[in-house]
Formats: C-alpha cells, structure tokens, sequence
C-alpha cells in the first residue's frame, strides 16, 4: 500500500447491505498504523452500514485501488486517535464518532 498521506480524499465502494450492488462515495480518509479508517458521527450512513454487513471493500485514491476488509472499531481511545489525525486543531476533533478500520489485503 503506497499512500504517504496521514489524511486524504478516497473513494469508498462498498456492495449494499440490500441490494448487492456496488455503491461509491467520496471521503475523507486516515491512515494510520497501515490501515486506512473513515469516520461518522452516528453508524446510520448507508456506506456505514454496507461495511459493516459486507466488509470487503474497494479504496481508490490517486490512481490506485486497494482491496481490503473493514471492522467496526471498538476502541473509543482508537476513535478519538482517528478524529484527531481527520480534524487537526479542528474543534470536530473532540467529537465523537464511530469508525470502520480498513485492512488492505495482502497485509
């Protein structure tokens, strides 16, 4: 996996919870500790919820796309860590959220 970012833009695909069809969304993305987390105030978002209920996944950013599995984070210390590095000197960094951990395959 080369990303030298901390935070990027990455595109999320994800295959519905309902349908089976592959949904895209663009988001703010961490990485950290070779995994790549994103984040939300409430676990209600649909690419949230695809996820979680099919966890393999497919990230694209700067013209390379990485597999890989997600798991719902259940570290609070871990979350807060991610809306820190997503929100540096940000009043959002002290929110909380949830988050799904992304472990590219091949790691």
């Amino acid at each position: 996996m080369v990303i030298e970012e901390t935070v990027f833009r990455a595109i999320l695909s994800t295959n519905g919870r309902k349908t089976g069809r592959r949904h895209s969304v663009t988001l703010r993305a961490v990485k950290y500790n070779e995994k790549i987390y994103f984040s939300r105030h409430r676990p209600d978002g649909d690419w949230f919820k695809n996820a979680i209920a099919n966890p393999d996944v497919i990230i694209e950013y700067n013209n390379s796309t990485y597999t890989g599995k997600a798991n719902l984070v259940r570290d609070e210390k871990l979350e807060q860590k991610i809306s820190q590095l997503k929100y540096p000197g940000e009043k959002r960094a002290d929110e909380k959220r949830v988050a799904i951990e992304i472990t590219p395959y091949g790691q």
